[in-house]
């Protein structure tokens, strides 16, 4: 049987933007989360930045990833919710060309399964901005550690085939 393009594996290279106003790297428990899951699995973690809920201080960090060469999947990590101070996925939603629905969908679907109704007040999105795969999660490290097992990790492969093809 023919491997299908949604089979394919990869290596990538991720930044990663945690958007908190009380976390530093030494409390960052979701940060290191996705830092082991990624590099577990053969990834590597080129930038890692922790920034205070501020819409500017987000499209800042974000613009920067999206201008690294290197950089080919950025996850942000908090400001998803629908609180006064959940502000990343209106940062980042104008960077997008693309939007990939279906990511947003399962990730609640997933979340349902494991936390109840509270999935629904999740803004959790995906998409392509600049050929790069852009992920904005909810700030736990149970939130981060579905997204990357069940959903980004074992798609990547396929997701990265469709972004770079000609």
């Amino acid at each position: 049987m023919e491997a299908h393009m949604r089979d394919q594996r990869a290596e990538a290279v991720f930044a990663l933007l945690i958007t908190s106003d009380a976390r530093r790297p030494e409390t960052d428990e979701t940060g290191r989360t996705a830092i082991s899951l990624l590099e577990g699995a053969g990834h590597s973690v080129a930038a890692y930045v922790i920034v205070g809920n501020d819409v500017a201080r987000i499209r800042e960090a974000v613009r920067g990833f999206l201008n690294d060469d290197r950089i080919q999947v950025v996850i942000t990590s908090g400001g998803t919710g629908i609180g006064p101070r959940d502000r990343t996925v209106d940062a980042v939603a104008p960077f997008l060309e693309k939007r990939m629905e279906g990511f947003g969908e399962l990730f609640r679907r997933f979340s349902y399964e494991e936390i109840g109704h509270a999935a629904i007040i999740s803004r959790a999105i995906a998409g392509v901005a600049r050929g790069k795969l852009v992920f904005c999660l909810p700030g736990s490290r149970g939130a981060m550690e579905l997204a990357l097992t069940r959903i980004i990790i074992p798609a990547l492969g396929h997701m990265l085939w469709e972004v770079n093809r000609g």
